[in-house]
């Protein structure tokens, strides 16, 4: 089979290596997936540059997020097994954690759905509380893990005011939903916030990005407020001044999804029954702005890393007969 192999770690685009490779074995309690299509995370980008907290053995195949089809014809969604990543024309992941993909949605869509949309479950509803009639603040709001918020919390009835970096990612963050967008290379985000909310801030903050997006959080957060920190896209992880949310009465909450697949993955499995009830009625629908075939997918992991995307870029594989998976 063919996949994309990591040899030694840096920018994907130099260092990913597509290879003719044997399928991988399951281990035990493992299955055999062919891959119809694998959603590029920001942790790929990572992984590939040996920054991520998960460091698998080199050579290895990345690619966190798959839609595959089991030996018996079963469409499922995984998180593949790595060193045998998504990236690939098969994987392996473990046979207790596959989810049935959604028939609402198709192969990219349904990969989409899993780690981005558990992560904005468990941010708004489990960490958060995020209720109907308050404001949410998203940062990235139309990246790949933003988008996801940004759907999720019009699903629950908030307000939503979406931060973006261009007037691309602005149509996009629209589109979505978004109540107010706020790009920020033109507009002050602190002060549109407050404008936005007449003065009062936003009562949830979710921020995969960190930085400079996180010390915005500190300034709009309203009274009783609660920031959601999911990630550092940025490059950059603060140093929260713990006697600022003393006064000002607000809460940081970190959200590590991966956690609840082995601290509870029954609450895993309640997540994804939500998200499909959601998806089946149209209330949240992923964003996948690419398709682009396996030969490509170096070139567009790099494209993540470099944060010229918006939704998720799928990475499909080709059937022998030409056909996509």
């Amino acid at each position: 089979m063919q996949a994309w192999q990591v040899h030694e770690n840096g920018e994907p685009s130099e260092v990913m290596r597509l290879e003719d490779v044997e399928r991988p074995t399951p281990g035990d309690g493992q299955v055999l997936l062919r891959v119809r299509a694998a959603n590029i995370n920001f942790p790929d980008v990572l992984m590939v540059r040996g920054h991520y907290q998960v460091r698998p053995p080199l050579p290895f195949t990345p690619g966190v997020e798959i839609c595959g089809e089991t030996e018996d014809g079963r469409r499922v969604i995984a998180n593949p097994a790595l060193p045998y990543g998504g990236f690939a024309e098969y994987a392996v992941a473990d046979a207790a954690a596959l989810l049935p993909a959604p028939g609402s949605l198709d192969d990219a869509e349904a990969a989409a759905l899993h780690i981005g949309y558990q992560t904005g479950w468990f941010g708004l509803h489990r960490r958060a509380h995020l209720e109907a009639g308050e404001t949410l603040l998203v940062h990235a709001a139309a990246g790949g893990v933003g988008s996801a918020a940004v759907q999720l919390g019009k699903a629950a009835g908030a307000t939503v005011i979406g931060v973006v970096g261009g007037a691309d990612k602005a149509a996009v963050a629209r589109e979505l939903g978004c109540d107010v967008v706020i790009d920020r290379k033109a507009e002050d985000v602190i002060g549109a916030v407050k404008a936005a909310t007449g003065g009062r801030g936003a009562d949830v903050v979710y921020d995969p990005v960190g930085g400079e997006a996180y010390t915005q959080s500190t300034k709009v957060v309203a009274f009783e407020g609660r920031i959601v920190v999911v990630g550092f896209a940025s490059g950059t992880i603060p140093s929260p001044a713990l006697n600022h949310a003393l006064v000002k009465n607000y809460a940081i909450l970190g959200l590590h999804w991966g956690l609840y697949n082995t601290k509870n993955p029954k609450l895993v499995q309640h997540c994804h029954e939500q998200l499909t009830e959601l998806a089946a009625r149209g209330a949240i629908r992923p964003l996948v702005s690419e398709r682009v075939p396996l030969d490509e997918a170096a070139a567009a992991v790099q494209r993540v890393g470099d944060g010229v995307t918006t939704g998720r870029v799928a990475v499909v594989p080709t059937r022998k007969n030409g056909a996509t998976a």
